[in-house]
């Protein structure tokens, strides 16, 4: 593509930060960075036609960890770091809402549910309720974690729940364009259908190659998350998450965000439909992809869950089906740092980019004086 003049000057020429990606970490990293230098020239480069990777693509789970998963991850953190990942999902979601207020994103607190498919593991998570519980006082001063009965009618599982009551939902979308409408009403710059394919840092500058022009900015921050190994030499892989929604339920009686398996199921209410995601531990190797897209191996996984679990007694429509591809790696713990000079990274969300992405985005940017 040739680029005019007029367009080189006012899009490409004097840059001082160039952020990569345009999802919730990208954005809130650009918001923050507007803050702390209102002059400076700010753009976000980013490859979609919306925001690519995770952040449009989510169930919109306003949740910091169900009581199965934070048990799993003590296997792999001290009890310290397990309380520092819930801190900070918590304090991210704080923080989300306070940018763009409750209503603009259609925050419900409604609950969380998680469900049992053997009663192996729901005594497990039951004889280890009051010692998470327990752990997590400090954050929350009463008990996170209670025992429900199947309010909900579901089959096939254990015939309780285990209930978070802090956890909420949002509607992605809504949070999604809000995010933008804040960005660009600051005069920060996003350029869609653009991706990067290297940059060089060059003593005070660094020069950023695209798909569409090669030019030069004084900072780069790269927010790709799922898609960071493109860039980036760092622990972390692409995992793709398949998603599908029902068509409008007729006396839908299912209200808040539910966990099946360890949390690798997952589903919620929306507009009178079920939408409903995972199974990526089937074939955890070929969901390691940055390719969008769908198998008949989970969908149809899903579809089942749905038909014999969810909605048993219910005629369900399949009305559109999806995936995102989130960043996950050998630890929970996000990337945020300086990888030299001029530029920084904030990547490796770990499925939770709707709890932590405001608070990386925030992080990034405070990586700069």
């Amino acid at each position: 593509m040739s680029f005019s003049y007029w367009e080189l000057k006012e899009w490409f020429t004097n840059v001082d930060f160039t952020v990569v990606g345009s999802g919730i970490v990208g954005l809130n990293c650009a918001l923050q960075l507007r803050e702390k230098h209102p002059k400076a020239k700010i753009i976000v480069i980013e490859k979609g036609i919306l925001p690519q990777g995770a952040s449009t693509k989510n169930a919109g789970f306003a949740c910091f960890g169900s009581l199965s998963e934070l048990i799993d991850d003590l296997q792999t953190h001290t009890e310290e770091e397990v309380f520092s990942l819930v801190k900070k999902r918590w304090e991210g979601l704080k923080l989300l809402r306070t940018i763009l207020g409750d209503k603009n994103i259609d925050f419900q607190q409604n609950k969380g549910y998680e469900l049992f498919l053997t009663t192996e593991l729901y005594e497990c998570c039951l004889y280890r309720k009051r010692e998470i519980n327990k752990l997590l006082e400090p954050l929350f001063s009463s008990d996170v974690f209670t025992v429900d009965n199947n309010k909900f009618y579901f089959q096939n599982i254990h015939q309780n729940y285990i209930t978070n009551q802090f956890e909420g939902q949002i509607d992605t979308g809504k949070m999604a364009g809000k995010l933008l409408e804040r960005v660009t009403s600051l005069g920060i710059k996003i350029i869609n259908t653009i991706q990067v394919e290297k940059f060089t840092e060059n003593n005070e500058q660094v020069a950023v190659e695209t798909n569409q022009i090669t030019f030069n900015t004084k900072k780069l921050f790269i927010a790709t998350n799922g898609f960071a190994k493109q860039l980036l030499n760092e622990n972390i892989q692409p995992a793709r998450a398949q998603v599908l929604i029902t068509k409008p339920i007729k006396n839908l009686h299912i209200n808040g965000t539910f966990h099946l398996d360890k949390g690798y199921y997952y589903f919620r209410n929306i507009d009178n439909r079920i939408l409903f995601g995972g199974g990526r531990n089937l074939d955890f190797k070929g969901e390691e992809t940055t390719e969008f897209g769908q198998t008949a191996l989970i969908q149809n996984k899903l579809e089942e869950i749905l038909k014999t679990t969810i909605l048993p007694n219910t005629k369900v429509e399949i009305d559109h089906r999806w995936s995102g591809i989130m960043g996950v790696g050998n630890q929970k713990k996000t990337i945020v740092k300086q990888l030299s000079n001029n530029v920084f990274c904030g990547v490796r969300l770990g499925g939770m980019g709707v709890a932590i992405g405001s608070l990386v985005g925030k992080e990034l940017a405070e990586l700069i004086n």
